[in-house]
Parts: C-alpha cells; sequence; structure tokens
C-alpha cells in the first residue's frame, strides 16, 4: 500500500486479451470467451502516486486509457478508465495491493443499462509481466462474473537479428 504499487507498469506492453463474449453470462466453455492482441504504452508520474496508459486493440478498432491515482490520506488507489468508443470516462474503482502484491480494486458501474459492482485484480507482477482481469456482480457482490483478462509482457524491441 504505497504510492509506488504501479511503478512496475511502465514501457511498452504487449497484451493478450480473453474476454466474454457477452459479460454478464456466466456459462462456462470455450466459446463463450474471444481471445485477441492489444498493446499499451505506460507510465508513472507525481513520484509514483499516478500512473497512466493508453491501449490499443487493433482488431477491435478502438482503444483506452486508465488513469491511476494514490490517495496517501486513505493509502487507496483509485482507476479511472476512459474508452473512445464512449468518449465518457467511466466511475472509478478503488483498492490496494495486499502483502502478497495482488491488489483489488471495487466500484460501482453500469454495462448494457444494468447496475453493476465491478471488480479489478492485479496479480503476477514482476518486472516483465503482470495480469488483469476484469469481474461483475449483479447481487451487490455476492457471486462475480470472471469476463475480462489481460496478460502483460514488456514489449522487447527486435533489432532484426534472429
Amino acid at each position: 500500500m504505497t504510492n509506488n504499487d504501479f511503478a512496475f507498469f511502465t514501457d511498452t506492453y504487449d497484451v493478450a486479451n480473453r474476454w466474454r463474449k457477452d459479460f454478464l453470462d456466466p456459462t462456462e466453455g470455450d466459446d463463450r470467451w474471444e481471445e485477441f492482441p492489444g498493446i499499451t504504452r505506460a507510465s508513472c508520474h507525481f513520484d509514483g502516486g499516478a500512473s497512466f496508459d493508453e491501449i490499443g486493440f487493433p482488431t477491435k478498432g478502438f482503444s483506452g486509457l486508465t488513469l491511476r491515482l494514490f490517495n496517501p490520506e486513505t493509502a487507496q488507489w483509485s482507476l479511472y478508465w476512459a474508452s473512445k468508443r464512449t468518449g465518457t470516462l467511466f466511475p472509478p474503482v478503488t483498492g490496494s495491493f495486499g502483502a502478497d502484491g495482488t491488489g483489488v480494486f471495487h466500484g460501482d458501474d453500469e454495462h448494457d443499462g444494468r447496475k453493476v459492482k465491478a471488480r479489478f485484480i492485479w496479480s503476477g507482477i514482476t518486472t516483465d509481466r503482470a495480469h488483469w482481469e476484469q469481474a461483475f456482480s449483479l447481487d451487490d457482490g455476492r457471486t462475480w462474473i470472471t469476463n475480462w483478462h489481460m496478460d502483460f509482457t514488456r514489449h522487447r524491441a527486435t533489432d532484426g537479428v534472429a
């Protein structure tokens, strides 16, 4: 729970995305999921107290931005997402990182006209990798439908030499 929790998240990352075709459908099965690539460019600001990234999804034709701000009074982060598709800033999810290095963030949101609780989890963080997942709850957090996974791998520039 420091203002450097997102310090790992700088540079360019290749992103393997896997999301539910219907974010609110709890049915399991590979046919319920879609995979697609992304690329993100991330940076830290305010001596680690702010984190920003822009992610593009070339096969989907949209992109988004995330702004993360650390509040030293509450020792919590607020994460704000904006999508190019809507041009709006979504309500924040707030939370912190635990002793095991996993960050858990919750907030209120809306999906397809339905009120949902949203949960983001950051885990598996190393110098070159991280995992993010999103889940929605329709029953005030009693059960969760995980609907989006992102696996980040730090992009390695190639110089054409095999």
